[in-house]
């Protein structure tokens, strides 16, 4: 069996350490992308939210103009 150094452990721990280092350098890296996707997608809400009530407009205007012009079917009476 390898006799263990402290100079074997150190070189181990430098190892580890990079690794470590490395690790915590591409998890800030996906941080920030994750942040600019849910950036993109709150983004995208608003926009979807603003068509809704843009559609809700012409839908309450197109309304309007089919009763003033008597567009709109009466219900039957029997």
């Amino acid at each position: 069996m390898a006799d263990v150094t402290n100079e074997l452990i150190y070189e181990v721990l430098k190892t580890i350490q990079r690794d470590v280092s490395e690790t915590r350098h591409a998890v800030s890296e996906v941080k920030t992308e994750l942040n600019a996707v849910r950036g993109h997608l709150i983004a995208m809400q608003q926009d979807i939210h603003n068509i809704y009530a843009t559609l809700t407009r012409h839908e309450a205007r197109l309304e309007r103009i089919e009763r003033r012009l008597e567009l709109t079917e009466s219900p039957l009476v029997p």
